[in-house]
């Protein structure tokens, strides 16, 4: 934690992390189109995703904390603070009704990355023989945010031959550009000049915390978990009904 442990005893990865973070990048994945170019289009649009955004249960959350948090400088020997957080997520829109968003972020995990996974919805036909239920991975998008930026695009591909049989395949493109500034430099340098566009409007920022502020006091306690892992099991009992989690790899490839 870094000397973190009495910040995190007041917020938690609930508050920093979900709520803060991951809650931007899925308004930017799930938004319409802005109505024009500028910023304040693209604010409006966050804003629609935020109060469409169904109000998180208990049952939609998995808290964890790694073994050792305790012991950390600032911290209660009692503590229930979350430093993992599973949470399930469903956005009551007319695209995206019905369908499930998985998020999940915490400290000492396996890797330090951040990417988002868009699987895709099977046809009701089988084009392949071998694509039944189970059997390999759902054609999807793969957005890698950070350490570095990335862009995957995976399908399944037939195999040489006469056979409807095939293989998932992995297209991969990243972007070696060198980051200038670092992400809070350029907020404080934007805030300085006036500039918005990175900020969040006051009315999404009450849509996005109505969304947690139930399971910010009424939650299961937190569950313990090995730092080096990712996270505590109960978090893949949490998705699966849908599938498992994607966890990604140092170098950004294929786990």
């Amino acid at each position: 934690m870094k000397d973190r442990g009495a910040f995190y005893e007041t917020a938690g990865c609930l508050r920093d992390v979900v709520e803060n973070h991951l809650f931007q990048i899925v308004a930017l994945l799930a938004m319409e189109p802005p109505a024009y170019r500028g910023f304040g289009a693209v604010h409006s649009e966050q804003a629609t995703v935020f109060q469409s955004m169904r109000p998180l249960k208990p049952a939609d959350l998995v808290r964890g904390q790694y073994v050792g948090y305790r012991k950390e400088k600032g911290v209660s020997k009692n503590s229930d603070v979350e430093t993992f957080c599973a949470a399930r997520l469903f956005i009551d829109s007319w695209r995206w009704a019905g369908v499930p968003w998985y998020l999940r972020a915490g400290k000492r995990l396996a890797t330090t990355a951040a990417e988002v996974l868009v699987e895709l919805h099977a046809p009701p036909s089988r084009i392949f023989a071998d694509s039944s239920p189970g059997v390999g991975l759902a054609n999807y998008l793969r957005f890698r945010l950070s350490p570095n930026s990335a862009v995957a695009l995976a399908a399944r591909v037939k195999r040489v031959g006469k056979e409807f049989i095939g293989d998932q395949r992995e297209l991969y493109l990243m972007d070696h550009q060198p980051v200038t500034d670092a992400p809070y430099d350029r907020l404080l340098s934007d805030a300085l000049i006036g500039n918005g566009a990175l900020f969040t409007r006051e009315d999404a920022v009450e849509s996005a915390w109505a969304v947690v502020d139930r399971v910010l006091t009424t939650h299961e306690r937190v569950r313990p978990y090995k730092a080096g892992t990712w996270g505590p099991k109960e978090a893949n009992a949490l998705i699966a009904r849908d599938g498992t989690w994607h966890n990604p790899t140092p170098d950004g490839a294929t786990a």
